[in-house]
């Protein structure tokens, strides 16, 4: 640093120009603001109290105590009289009047850092309040929130400084933030701007709507949406100058920026600027990888933990889909479709097939396996046995085994899972030949649109399952205490009390029975191993039962299969008896092939809470060991880096700091991807130009109008929120979410597609369904009166009264 207050040690800068770009002395705020001035852009000029003055407030004080202790000392001890000289003075060569006095932590405002918001900024403070709002910016250090924050991480104590920037204050004629890339879609050639009136407070705050504008990087609008009358507040030459300067703050810091900044006397001054950490790359997808995303959308639910994409991801229904794929002569990897960064997995990227020799002999074997291997026969292959009994022997508490039998058992439990791989490699083929037959003699009676319902008329473990729900909420509606308790107990209380009662054994009795028989139901993605299921997280099923006691009409609905078959078989040249067979038996193998892709899904997916127990398992002992911070936080290694480990109580210390090290780090850096999704849906699933008056849009994926409420859902824990007449508004779904769909009048999805589970169930249950829509959870809300349209893939308001 140059032109400095003090020497050594540096406790006041001098001005912002000057100051350097010491992370270390000026913390994460003022070391960008010292480098923006350094090369010239207009940044209000100021003063950085630096880190050391901070440690020498600080001296003395425990830093492990409780936080509003911590802060109530901070903000009591007097500034020394030396240093608080020090800040009047350099105060007083900014030449007075009111100031912004911002905290600067060492650990915000970074790349790959999310901690903007978690200290404290003070704006028009003048000389006598100056000091006061200084302490209380250290103070802010040790707020609740932002101590938590950094507990969860994994930063202690004495890892984290602050430093306190002083600017004068820009009496600001507007003010506003801009983002150098589209922080939706990832862009990078969209720049977004917002704007008010005013001090910019309000807008960060979210107390204020603000002009909003898309503009590409010189300034070129693109769209603008009004946050008042209707006039812009930015004008062309206003938005080519922001622009231009974040386009030249971009390449400064070598990366996409979120700024602030205000307008004062007609001129433009940058507040602020930090790295966007929270930013989907962009996506540019084919009319092919759109539909492989809205496959893959159901399943990527949550980001995969580096243990996810060593065990089940490549083992389990994901590993499998693209073995089969690799064995039709088309090369798919998953370390292409999952790209990671410092062991963390960024994002889902759309696959690009690459043709293999295999293409050359894919079809003979395919056709090979059409005819050999019966989907209405699968139960009898003798590899359903031996899966069941080796998983039975596998099942046992991984607590009675050694620590080398305990890391050995993943493997055990692969090979079990590659049995039910070879099963749909075998018989999955069947499924494609009964449909071309069935398809066939529909087009002879000119009844294909038929198809669709009726597949939807197979029975499978599913449809089971939604009938035991569907029974047992008809055994507690019989009871009216019992009713009363679902309804207004909530669902960790229900199952204590459930559990605990002996008024509700036999009900406690039939629930229990339902998790032994479905216990392995996934409750967000069954590729993952990571989330709890049923077995684990019971509160998700005993949500999903509430929803349906409350709902007093769960009769079956009229089966749409049955209605498609009284149809089929009226058509008179169905009238000799050999030709009505042949139908008959066409639809017979045709839903056989559905069922047996929905039953051999569920017994693909039994290994995965006997993998979660022994993961959890070695996660507690090194838990135990003092390794981890939790047992879960296994889940931030890889299976090879756990198979390397020696038993947990031989471990040299330094290999421990090492682990606790590297699970540290994927932490920080899962966090820091917490906020983007893994599939870019905006991007992905773009509506057209041209949605008229449709709040959102996406594929008609089950024919009907439906009006009702929305009811937003985006995860298990909100089953129980479900009532009867709303429309299920949701990101995902899969098997374990259908039973929802007995109260609900109509489905929008995020993701999926017309062949999807919540398609085909929408079907069967008459429901108008639009899928895909990219960000219907976003732009619904739960309340909202809302019309699907099932066929033309749209939603709209619904009128008044409607």
């Amino acid at each position: 640093m140059s032109s400095l207050i003090e020497s050594t040690p540096v406790l006041v800068t001098g001005s912002l120009a000057e100051a350097g770009t010491s992370l270390d002395d000026l913390g994460g705020k003022g070391a960008n603001l010292g480098r923006l001035a350094a090369a010239g852009f207009p940044v209000p000029d100021g003063f950085v109290i630096t880190t050391a003055a901070y440690h020498s407030q600080v001296a003395g004080l425990d830093l492990t105590a409780e936080p509003a202790d911590l802060r109530a000392r901070i903000e009591a001890v007097p500034i020394e009289p030396a240093l608080a000289d020090r800040i009047r003075q350099a105060y007083d060569r900014l030449g007075g009047g009111p100031v912004a006095v911002r905290s600067s932590a060492t650990a915000e405002d970074l790349p790959g850092a999310a901690f903007a918001g978690q200290q404290d900024t003070y704006l028009d403070v003048d000389r006598d309040d100056l000091l006061g709002a200084v302490a209380r910016c250290w103070a802010s250090l040790w707020t609740d929130r932002a101590v938590a924050y950094r507990r969860r991480l994994g930063i202690t104590p004495d890892e984290v400084a602050i430093a306190v920037v002083v600017q004068a204050m820009v009496p600001a004629e507007l003010a506003g933030v801009m983002f150098t890339a589209d922080p939706v879609t990832g862009d990078r050639d969209r720049f977004m701007i917002d704007a008010v009136s005013g001090l910019g407070e309000a807008l960060v705050s979210g107390d204020v709507t603000p002009d909003h504008y898309l503009v590409d990087p010189t300034g070129g609008r693109l769209e603008f949406r009004s946050g008042g009358d209707g006039e812009p507040l930015l004008d062309a030459g206003r938005l080519a100058r922001l622009a231009e300067l974040g386009a030249a703050v971009r390449d400064l810091f070598g990366g996409p920026q979120d700024l602030e900044w205000a307008i004062a006397d007609g001129k433009i001054r940058l507040l602020q600027a930090r790295p966007m950490t929270a930013l989907p790359e962009p996506v540019r997808a084919t009319r092919a990888q759109r539909f492989a995303v809205s496959v893959a959308t159901e399943y990527f639910t949550e980001r995969p933990y580096p243990l996810d994409s060593t065990t089940w991801l490549p083992y389990g229904p994901a590993g499998m889909m693209l073995n089969l794929i690799k064995a039709q002569g088309l090369d798919v990897e998953l370390a292409d479709l999952l790209p990671e960064t410092d062991g963390v997995v960024v994002q889902f990227r759309p696959p690009t097939p690459r043709p293999t020799p295999r293409l050359l002999i894919a079809l003979p074997q395919l056709l090979m396996r059409m005819n050999r291997f019966d989907p209405r026969r699968w139960r009898q292959d003798p590899r359903v046995s031996q899966f069941e009994r080796r998983l039975a022997d596998l099942a046992g508490d991984p607590a009675a085994l050694s620590w080398r039998d305990l890391l050995r058992r993943p493997r055990d439990l692969f090979r079990v899972a590659e049995l039910g791989e070879s099963l749909r490699a075998d018989f999955l083929p069947g499924i494609g030949l009964a449909l071309l037959r069935l398809r066939f003699r529909l087009a002879l009676i000119r009844e294909t649109k038929l198809l669709g319902a009726l597949m939807a008329g197979a029975e499978t473990v599913t449809s089971i399952m939604n009938s035991r729900l569907a029974d047992l909420a008809r055994s507690v509606r019989q009871r009216p205490e019992a009713a009363r308790l679902f309804a207004d107990l909530s669902t960790a209380d229900l199952l204590v009390r459930l559990r605990t009662d002996p008024a509700l054994a036999d009900l406690a009795a039939d629930f229990e029975r339902l998790l032994s028989d479905y216990g392995h139901r996934e409750t967000s993605s069954p590729v993952l191993v990571s989330p709890p299921t049923w077995i684990d997280a019971p509160e998700v099923p005993l949500g999903m039962l509430q929803a349906l006691v409350a709902n007093r009409s769960t009769a079956a609905p009229a089966s749409r299969s049955a209605e498609a078959e009284q149809i089929v078989y009226a058509k008179r040249s169905l009238a000799d008896p050999r030709r009505r067979e042949a139908m008959r038996r066409a639809i017979e193998a045709a839903q056989a092939g559905m069922a047996f892709r929905e039953d051999s899904h569920d017994l693909l997916t039994r290994p995965a809470p006997v993998l979660r127990r022994c993961l959890l398992e070695i996660g507690r002992r090194l838990h135990e060991a003092g390794v981890l911070p939790e047992p879960f936080d296994v889940f931030h290694l890889r299976l090879e880096e756990l198979e390397r480990l020696d038993e947990p109580s031989r471990l040299a210390e330094a290999e421990r700091d090492r682990l606790a090290r590297l699970v540290r780090q994927r932490a920080i850096s899962r966090d820091r991807l917490a906020s983007v999704p893994m599939i870019n849906r905006g991007a992905t699933f773009a509506a057209g130009a041209d949605a008229g008056d449709a709040l959102v849009t996406g594929m008609p994926a089950g024919a009907g109008v439906a009006t009702g409420p929305a009811r937003v859902i985006t995860t298990p824990a909100e089953f129980a929120t479900m009532r009867p007449g709303e429309v299920l508004v949701c990101p995902y779904t899969n098997p374990s979410w259908t039973p929802l769909f007995q109260s609900a009048v109509a489905v929008v999805a995020d993701t999926g597609g017309v062949g999807s589970h919540a398609a085909i169930v929408a079907r069967e249950y008459g429901l108008p369904a639009v899928m895909g829509t990219g960000d219907g959870t976003r732009r619904l809300r739960t309340g909202q009166r809302i019309r699907v349209d099932g066929s033309t893939g749209t939603v709209t308001a619904a009128e008044d009264g409607v």
